[in-house]
């Protein structure tokens, strides 16, 4: 097949053989794609820094059809996020949003917007120092994207208008409800948290940031996070290490 030149984010690295390493990208023409940079650990690589996890870069590679995965030939950092990698915390939250990636993506399916959205929880938390609101509008927006966000205001039993009024989820986001409709197995969902997510879901994260918004309730965060567990079906392993607000 052609060489082919794309936009990609390097969602992970492994390493492989002697001197090469094993790399997960998020394409932005393509989707998740994995390759192998030759030489690519080696002390004089020409890969440089480029493939250190959640860098922004222009990459090129090519595949065979006899083989599984593409050739990566060279890689070219667009955008980095070494800054906020001196941060413990912000480091944590990048490594969640990395992995969050790479367990939700499907091979080979083009998202332009899911990759639209990590770079813009990355440079949110690059910019800023801070990790509550994008790492909460990154997982909302994953979570949505998925197609497993029930709808967090009104009851999936009697259809009520819970903006208001107390309400409960099931663990599988498969809906939320009232007090009187609550099945078994449900968990509280507060009006803060149900309440912070609607901005979050009309605006951008950086016109959430200019308005001032505040920090998401942990709650929310939480559930959301419950969320890509259960339908990816793998734990986060950066979740446990990652500090957010109460």
């Amino acid at each position: 097949m052609p060489v082919r030149e794309t936009e990609a984010i390097i969602l992970r690295t492994y390493p492989l053989g002697e001197g090469d390493r094993l790399v997960s990208f998020l394409s932005r023409s393509e989707g998740k794609l994995r390759g192998v940079a030759a030489g690519a650990r080696k002390p004089r690589s020409r890969f440089g820094s480029a493939l250190e996890p959640l860098s922004h870069v222009r990459i090129v590679f090519y595949e065979r059809e006899t083989r599984p995965l593409a050739r990566i030939s060279q890689a070219e950092i667009i955008e980095s996020f070494w800054g906020a990698q001196r941060s413990y915390g912000a480091s944590m939250a990048l490594s969640l949003i990395a992995e969050i990636s790479e367990s939700v993506l499907p091979e080979r399916e083009p998202s332009d917007t899911m990759f639209r959205l990590v770079l813009a929880a990355c440079r949110a938390i690059e910019r800023t120092g801070q990790v509550a609101l994008p790492v909460a509008y990154f997982a909302l927006w994953t979570v949505r994207l998925g197609g497993w966000l029930p709808e967090l205001d009104r009851c999936a039993g009697c259809g009520r208008d819970l903006s208001a009024l107390a309400a409960w989820a099931l663990e599988d986001g498969s809906g939320v409800f009232c007090a009187q409709c609550r099945p078994p197995g449900t968990r509280a969902l507060g009006i803060e948290a149900r309440a912070a997510a609607r901005p979050m879901l009309r605006e951008s994260l950086e016109k959430l940031e200019t308005g001032g918004a505040g920090v998401p309730p942990r709650e929310l965060t939480e559930f959301l996070l419950d969320l890509v567990e259960r339908h990816s079906e793998k734990k986060l392993q950066a979740r446990p290490m990652l500090e957010l607000e109460p």
